[in-house]
Formats: structure tokens, C-alpha cells, sequence
């Protein structure tokens, strides 16, 4: 028996925190969908597979990666893989490691390289922090109540319905921020979004309310929300976001462009003493319109042989 093919693709999801959304690193492509910096594995060239993600992002994005991590391992049959030159046979089973990369650095790339494009703008359902977002009421809560009336069983409606209520929280059943994949996942399985039409011609409606990408880079990066939602409540990961200086809040701005929804700013900051992760430089910053508020520093050094927790999340009422 003939084993079939087998090509590793490498991608990066690289995040920053913008100014007002956090950011990805895209490339683009002229008219067709924007991609995740991806190339293949060369065991011949590339001692790690680590090493061959930075050849690719520098290559592709014209940028230099810092904070790495290795996301997931996307193996689904039929897989497509833009910009790598990976075998072209039908039978090859392409196997793609995504990573993670945060980086503080949002500074206008080389002309010809990556550029910085918010999240929001590929998940707009996923922004809570002005209140909830129109989409959810306007589009996708109502298709995915026909979807599933549109269902051939009792068995299967409730089925739907309950995987719409766990994910999207319908029927008052609450909104968890660490599901957005799960989300995307649901969006895609039931035909509302635009790589549904594109894979299996089956969109219902919603091709135009968001930007989709090449391949399932719009998954990957999903998978990559999801991950760092859930992270900075266990580590201090997202310092990585931040420059040397900052204040304390542009911290909570930060991380509320994160976990997507407003935060109680007095909880918040009696929560971040307790941990001891920041400490005040004597600076201030001028020019903000107001009282000049204190610089801190991330005391990285006093904590990187502790078992550091991440950031507390406390919801603003």
C-alpha cells in the first residue's frame, strides 16, 4: 500500500495591541484574501521548525519575530496552502503548526511586506467593549435560529440549539470570551460565513459583514484569540504586548482589547498590586488632557523565577 504525501506547512498568528484593537499580521495579496506570514518546512534548510517560521515571516512580512509559541497543529483533509510551494499532488495531506507571536512593536512595516489589520475586522461579534455588538442581533442571532428551525429532527434542533447557546450564549445563557473559536467554528459548520461559500458553496447571507481569509487562516487565528484570552489570566503573557513604559491605563485599555469587554478600573488595579507584576518609575506622562499619570515598568526579572499568575479580569457592571 502506497502511503500518500505529506507536507508541514509553518504559520504565524503575530498579535499586537494597537491603538485602539488589537492587531494581526497579514499579507496581502491584491484582490484575493489576505494570509497569515505560512511557507513549508524545509528539513534540508531549517534545523527547527521554530527557525523556519522566522525565515518565513521574515521573508513574507518584512518583520522580525520576538515572543514565540506554538499554537495548535491543523491537520484537516483538504487543507488548502497559499504561498508555500508544498507537493502538488491531489493526494498530499498537508499538515500545518501554528505559532503564536506577540510583539509591543506596531510601527508601519517595509512597503511589500505584512501590514497590521485588527482583529475586530475578522471577528466583529467577538467586540464587547461599547456594549453588544449590532451584528449579533441584526445577523447572526436570527440566521442561526433559522438554521436551527432548519433542522430535519427534534433531536437535531435541540442539538443546535444548545451548541448555539453554549457558544453564542442565546436564550440569556451568557457570553464567554474564550470561545471564540468555537464561535467561528459553529459561523462555519452552519454556513454563515465566507469561507463556508468558498469551501462548500452553502453561505447563507453573511459574506460581506466581515473580512475572511486565505486558506483556514481566519480558523488559525481564531484558535489564537481563544488561546490568549485564556492565557493572561494564568501568565503575564501579555507584558509581551506592552513597550518598556506604560500606564497603568493603558495596561487595562490593553488588556479590555483582549478579553473584548470593559473592565472595573478599581478592581482591576487592587487586583494588579496583589500580584507584584509592575512597579512605578517616578515618570509621568504628560500631555494627556489631564492630571499626568505615572509611568510603570513590567518587573519582569522579579518574577521570572516565581510561578507567576496572569492578569485578573474583573468584568465592568
Amino acid at each position: 500500500m502506497s502511503i500518500p504525501p505529506v507536507a508541514v506547512g509553518l504559520n504565524a498568528v503575530v498579535m499586537a495591541a494597537g491603538e485602539t484593537a488589537p492587531q494581526v499580521l497579514v499579507v496581502p495579496r491584491g484582490e484575493e484574501e489576505p494570509a497569515l506570514p505560512f511557507g513549508p518546512f524545509d528539513p534540508a534548510r531549517h534545523r527547527t521548525f521554530e527557525i523556519g517560521l522566522r525565515e518565513w515571516v521574515s521573508e513574507q512580512a518584512h518583520f522580525q519575530l520576538g515572543y514565540v509559541e506554538q499554537l495548535y497543529t491543523f491537520g484537516d483533509r483538504g487543507r488548502e496552502a497559499p504561498l508555500a510551494d508544498l507537493p502538488s499532488s491531489e493526494e498530499a495531506r498537508i499538515i500545518s503548526i501554528g505559532y503564536l507571536a506577540l510583539t509591543p512593536d506596531t510601527a508601519d512595516l517595509p512597503s511589500g511586506g505584512g501590514e497590521w489589520q485588527s482583529w475586530y475586522r475578522f471577528f466583529p461579534w467577538e467586540d464587547w467593549r461599547t456594549g453588544k455588538p449590532a451584528i449579533l442581533d441584526g445577523q447572526i442571532e436570527p440566521a442561526l435560529r433559522r438554521w436551527i428551525d432548519e433542522a430535519e429532527t427534534e433531536g437535531r434542533r435541540e442539538a443546535r440549539r444548545d451548541r448555539a447557546r453554549l457558544t453564542f450564549g442565546l436564550d440569556g445563557r451568557g457570553w464567554n470570551e474564550e470561545r471564540c473559536l468555537d464561535r467561528y467554528e459553529l459561523l462555519y459548520s452552519s454556513g454563515l460565513i465566507t469561507e463556508a461559500a468558498r469551501d462548500r458553496r452553502e453561505a447563507q447571507g453573511m459574506t460581506a459583514v466581515s473580512r475572511s481569509m486565505a486558506s483556514d487562516h481566519r480558523r488559525i487565528v481564531a484558535t489564537a484569540i481563544s488561546r490568549l484570552r485564556g492565557k493572561i489570566k494564568y501568565r503575564p503573557v501579555v507584558f509581551e504586548l506592552m513597550p518598556d513604559l506604560f500606564t497603568l491605563s493603558r495596561l487595562q485599555q490593553v488588556v479590555e482589547s483582549i478579553v473584548g469587554f470593559p473592565l472595573h478600573k478599581q478592581n482591576f488595579r487592587r487586583a494588579l498590586d496583589r500580584t507584584g507584576f509592575v512597579e512605578g518609575t517616578g515618570k509621568v506622562l504628560a500631555g494627556t488632557g489631564g492630571r499626568p499619570a505615572e509611568l510603570f515598568r513590567y518587573r519582569r526579572d522579579a518574577v521570572r523565577d516565581t510561578q507567576a499568575t496572569g492578569i485578573t479580569i474583573p468584568r465592568s457592571r
